[in-house]
Parts: structure tokens; C-alpha cells; sequence
């Protein structure tokens, strides 16, 4: 069975993904897990949020995913113990001393092997399959090519699972030490500070006179800052060769971002349920356009996967055509909805619906805004302030407006 997976780093970006038709959801406690930055969860709410996704029939991952130090076992056990008691369905590791303490401390803990254990070889995939574990997150530097000979030399009860969408890193699948040199902030202990997106210049100090030749603009250049990955059009490419689980990243971006790619994988799945050699229309291409996205590669998975440019070398700024201008809270009644403002609209301008339902798309004109009060008002300019929007659309709580920018294509 095919599966979409989207991240989760808070209790939004989470009922979000759910809503928008996730599979699975991974996301992590305030220890161990690879974002921490990210708001992530408490232990009693990683248990509420654990059953949250189980009234969905939605699973529920948890990362281990660092890279572990000795200090950084203690009280990994009764953590451990606490993730199975509570009902996770797996837990995403990277470290062999995390995998082995798994094992002793829950048999029977479902186990994902993390991206950051750079699984890139048939080898190390057995490796792994030998010790019991459910599924290889492959490496993000694999060919279609190479997933296919894993796939042949693995026990087929093993499940093979690869990032589709999101950022990329310039190091092997995240085990970078750029932001640990130039800013004492441990990448692999989830503190990465995204130095691969800074502005560099760069000389070799020991052959002077010789420079590096290196495409520049006014700001600086950006030799280090990749593109993003879009496999959007590629899923099938991906489910001949054995993939089942279709991971979006992004644990650190906007709920916007989370309801938006997950809605567009989540439509061309669906398609390709009925009918396998679906191709997306070019609606749903553009969705990806609409949220927050670098250039885009479909990164190392084709034949050619050495001679395609992957890096951003003109900005590091991501871009989007459209904005978040407001979540609805409730469903339509009597003609209105409820709406938590996000971001600034006024009446007269069109606001875009991005939803799971028939409505996804269709845009409407605001006529009529009112505050709870019941006062009409011109213009949504207070921080996340409750409103009456007035509309014939049967707009369902969950779903986003959202309005094309200046500029936004």
C-alpha cells in the first residue's frame, strides 16, 4: 500500500497534514528528534497527538533521529518504553547505539531507519534488514537505478521509503558539519543553522592567483545552496522500483506550506489509484509553485543525475505565488464563515480556497467582513483576529485562503 508522509512540527502543521489527506505524520519530542527548532511535542502531548492521528487512520512516527553522543542516552530507554506503551507505530532512528537500545528496550517498536544513516548501497540496506528493522528511509543522493538493485537484494517485507519533496542537502542526507564550524550550532543534533543558504566568497589560499570560477551577482554567490526536490511528476518512476512510502520534508516550514504539498501529492496518489499511468495536470504542478519553494530538481534520482545543475546559484531566498491570508475555524452557516485572519485582505480583493474538497481552487470575491462583535470592517489587519467572511462557497473547517502576490507569477 502506498503512502504519503508529511511532516509535523508542531500540533498545526500536524492536524494540517491530517486534514489535507497525509497517510502518516512524523514528528518528534523536545529531545532526540533532528528539529529543534521546531516547536515539537511534549511527552503527554506526543500521546494525545499519537491518538489524534489514530481517530483519522493516520499513523504516527516519531524521531530519534540524532546522531547520539553518550550523554544523549540517558533516559533514552524510558522514553523508548513510553513511545511503544503509547501506541506509536514506529520510531525513526539513525544511530546504531539508538537502533540496538530499541531493540533491548521495545521488541516491539516498529523501526524506520533515518535518511541520516545514508543508506546508499544494497550492503548497508541488508545491513539494517538483518537487524529487524520495518523500512530503509533511503539516502536522498540514490539513483531511480540504485533503489531498484536495494529493492532485489532485500527481504520484501522490508519497506522502502524516499523524501519526494522539500529541501536537499549539500552534504550526504544531512550529515553536514558547516553549521557546526562556522556557527558551534550541532547540525545532527538538530541545530542546524542552514549555513549551505549563506553568501560565500571563496579563494584557495595556498594557489594564489587562481580563483575558482564561480557565477556571482551583486549580493554574493551561492555554490552551496541546492535546489529543492519535486518528484511530483515522477511517482511512478519511484512505485515501479519498489518505494511505497512518499516523505514530504520540512519539519521547519509554515502550516501553508505543510497543507499545500501535501494536498498536491495527496491529488496525484489518488489519481494514480484509479489509473497508474496518471500524469499531473498542470493545476496541481503549479500548487508546488504556490507555496514556499526554491528552484526545483528532481535531485539524483535519473540517469543524468551528474550533469543536472542542482544548486540555486542566482538567491537563496525561497519564493511563492501566493500567501496565507486566512485558516477558516468552522464550516459555512447561513451564508458566512469563520476565519482566523493571517495575513492582510481587504473587501473587494479575491481570495483563492485551498481545500481536500470539490472547492480546492475556486476563488470569490470578499464582499462582507464582520468582527465577532458583529461590526463591518474594510479591511483583516489584526493578528490572527476572528472574522465573518461572507461567502456561497462551502468552505469546511481546515481550509486556507490565500491570494496571489505581487509579482507571484
Amino acid at each position: 500500500m502506498l503512502e504519503l508522509l508529511s511532516p509535523a512540527g508542531n500540533a498545526e502543521k500536524l492536524k494540517t497534514a491530517v486534514y489535507f489527506g497525509a497517510d502518516a505524520v512524523y514528528f518528534a519530542g523536545k529531545k532526540y528528534g533532528l528539529r529543534a527548532s521546531c516547536d515539537n511535542f511534549e511527552a503527554d502531548e506526543i500521546e494525545e497527538y499519537i491518538k489524534y492521528c489514530h481517530r483519522h487512520g493516520v499513523k504516527a512516527y516519531i524521531t530519534i533521529n540524532i546522531i547520539a553522543h553518550n550523554d544523549d542516552l540517558n533516559g533514552l530507554d524510558e522514553y523508548i518504553k513510553y513511545l511503544e506503551k503509547i501506541g506509536a507505530d514506529a520510531v525513526i532512528a539513525a544511530d546504531i547505539g539508538v537502533i540496538c537500545r530499541i531493540r533491548e528496550a521495545a521488541p516491539g517498536l516498529a523501526i524506520h531507519v533515518s535518511t541520516q544513516a545514508n543508506i546508499t548501497n544494497k550492503y548497508a540496506a541488508k545491513f539494517f534488514a538483518d537487524l529487524g528493522v520495518k523500512r530503509l528511509i533511503l539516502a536522498r543522493e540514490l539513483s531511480i537505478t540504485e533503489i531498484k538493485e536495494i529493492r532485489e537484494y532485500i527481504p520484501n517485507e522490508v519497506e522502502l521509503e524516499a523524501f519526494v519533496h522539500g529541501a536537499m542537502c549539500i552534504s550526504y542526507s544531512g550529515r553536514c558539519l558547516l553549521s557546526n564550524y562556522l556557527s558551534g550550532r550541532d547540525s545532527n543534533r538538530g541545530q542546524c543553522v542552514q549555513a549551505c543558504r549563506w553568501e560565500y566568497s571563496i579563494s584557495e589560499k595556498s594557489r594564489r592567483g587562481s580563483f575558482y570560477d564561480v557565477i556571482e551577482d551583486e549580493r554574493g554567490t551561492y555554490i552551496l545552496n541546492s535546489k529543492d526536490l519535486n518528484m511530483l511528476e515522477h511517482l511512478r518512476a519511484l512505485i515501479d522500483v519498489g518505494v511505497t512510502s512518499f516523505k514530504i520534508e520540512g519539519r521547519m516550514k509554515s502550516p501553508y506550506y505543510v497543507a499545500t504539498v501535501t494536498n498536491a501529492y495527496r491529488r496525484v496518489l489518488d489519481k494514480m489509484k484509479e489509473d497508474i499511468n496518471y500524469k499531473p495536470i498542470k493545476t496541481l504542478k503549479d500548487e508546488l509553485y504556490k507555496a514556499s519553494h526554491r528552484q526545483y530538481t528532481t535531485g539524483f534520482n535519473f540517469k543524468d543525475r551528474f550533469k543536472e545543475e542542482r544548486e540555486c546559484l542566482e538567491s537563496s531566498m525561497p519564493v511563492q505565488t501566493h500567501e496565507f491570508m486566512a485558516l477558516v475555524l468552522e464550516d459555512r452557516k447561513d451564508g458566512f464563515v469563520l476565519v482566523q485572519q493571517r495575513n492582510r485582505f481587504e473587501v473587494g480583493e479575491e481570495l483563492e480556497i485551498l481545500s481536500p474538497n470539490d472547492t480546492f481552487n475556486k476563488k470569490f470575491k470578499v464582499t462582507k467582513i464582520k468582527n465577532l462583535n458583529g461590526k463591518e470592517v474594510e479591511m483583516a489587519k489584526l493578528v490572527q483576529e476572528k472574522l465573518m467572511l461572507k461567502t456561497k462557497l462551502s468552505l469546511k473547517a481546515g481550509d486556507i485562503l490565500r491570494k496571489r502576490v505581487a509579482g507571484g507569477g
